[in-house]
C-alpha cells in the first residue's frame, strides 16, 4: 500500500474588503495642530505684536466678524467683494489648468517618443520652472495682449513641469517584458502608446495633475497681483487693495479664501484620481 498522502486542494476564497475603521489619531492629530495655531495666532496678535502694529494681524474672532460675517461695507470691504474675486480666480485657474493638461501630456508623449527630443527639451522645461514670474512680467506684457491671456499664461507657465515630467515618467517606465510582447505582435506605435504605456503611467499622471493643481491657483493668483484691468479682479488683486489699505481682516479672509481655492482643487483631482485607479497604487493611501 502507498504512502503517498494526498492532499485536499485548496479552495480560495475570496474575502470581502475590510472596511475602513475609524482611526482616532487621523482626526486627533489634525485636532491638535490646528488648536496650536489657533493658539499661536492669539499669542501673535495679543502678546508679541506691540499695540500700535496689532492691526496688521487681528485675531482670529475679529478676521470672521469683520472679513467673513459682514457682507458689504462700503467699497471692496465684506466677503462679498472677496466671493466675487475668489470666483474669478477660480475661472482663470482652471481654464489655465485644463490648458496646462493638454500642452503638458502632449509635450511629455512627444519626449517620449524619442531620446533625442527628451534631452533637448528637458533643459527649457526646467529653465522656465525655475525662472522668476517678476521678472518676465514686462516681456509678457509686450508679447501678449490681453489681461485675460496673460493672466492663463503665467498659470501654464508655473503649473506645467508637474504634468510634463510625471507623464514622461510614466511613459518611459513601462515594463520592458509588455514592451516585447508588444514588439512581437506587431504592435504600432499608437497601440503602444493606448493599450501600454498611458494606462501605466496612470498613477503618475495622476501625481502630476494632483501638483499642478494647486500651483495653477499660485499662478493664477501671482497673475492677479501684476496683470489686472482698471478694476480690481481676482483674489491676489483684491489681497493687494487690503495690503494697500491695511485692513487686516479682510486681508487675512482673502488668504484663508485663496489657501481653502487651492485645497478644494487638489482634493477634487485626488478624488478623481481615486476614482480613475482605484485603491490599489500607493498614490491613493490613505484617501
Amino acid at each position: 500500500m502507498s504512502d503517498v498522502m494526498y492532499q485536499q486542494p485548496i479552495i480560495e476564497e475570496s474575502l470581502p474588503e475590510p472596511k475602513k475603521r475609524f482611526v482616532f489619531s487621523d482626526y486627533f492629530g489634525p485636532s491638535i495642530v490646528f488648536v496650536f495655531f489657533i493658539g499661536l495666532w492669539y499669542l501673535l496678535s495679543e502678546v508679541i505684536l506691540p499695540p500700535q502694529k496689532r492691526f496688521l494681524l487681528p485675531t482670529p474672532h475679529k478676521v470672521i466678524d469683520e472679513g467673513f460675517l459682514v457682507w458689504r461695507t462700503g467699497e471692496r470691504r465684506g466677503f462679498q467683494p472677496i466671493l466675487v474675486s475668489v470666483w474669478d480666480t477660480a475661472k482663470v485657474a482652471l481654464i489655465g489648468l485644463a490648458i496646462t493638461i493638454v500642452v503638458g501630456m502632449f509635450l511629455a508623449i512627444i519626449m517620449s517618443t524619442s531620446r533625442w527630443l527628451e534631452r533637448a527639451t528637458w533643459p527649457y522645461l526646467v529653465a522656465v520652472q525655475s525662472a522668476p514670474i517678476l521678472a518676465l512680467t514686462p516681456l509678457i506684457r509686450a508679447l501678449i495682449d490681453g489681461t485675460q491671456r496673460q493672466r492663463l499664461f503665467v498659470v501654464v507657465l508655473i503649473a506645467i513641469f508637474p504634468i510634463v515630467s510625471n507623464t514622461l515618467f510614466g511613459l518611459v517606465s513601462a515594463d520592458k517584458s509588455q514592451h516585447e510582447l508588444f514588439t512581437l505582435q506587431g504592435a504600432s506605435r499608437w497601440t503602444r502608446l493606448s493599450k501600454l504605456q498611458f494606462p501605466s503611467a496612470l498613477p503618475n499622471i495622476f501625481v502630476g495633475l494632483r501638483i499642478s493643481a494647486g500651483l495653477a491657483v499660485i499662478g493664477a493668483v501671482v497673475g492677479d497681483f501684476y496683470f489686472r484691468q482698471g478694476g480690481v479682479v481676482g483674489i491676489g488683486a483684491q489681497i493687494d487693495v487690503y495690503r494697500n489699505r491695511l485692513w487686516g481682516a479682510e486681508l487675512i479672509a482673502s488668504i484663508i479664501m485663496a489657501s481653502v481655492l487651492g485645497l478644494v482643487v487638489f482634493l477634487a483631482f485626488g478624488l478623481l484620481s481615486r476614482r480613475a485607479i482605484g485603491k490599489w497604487h500607493i498614490t491613493n493611501r490613505g484617501q
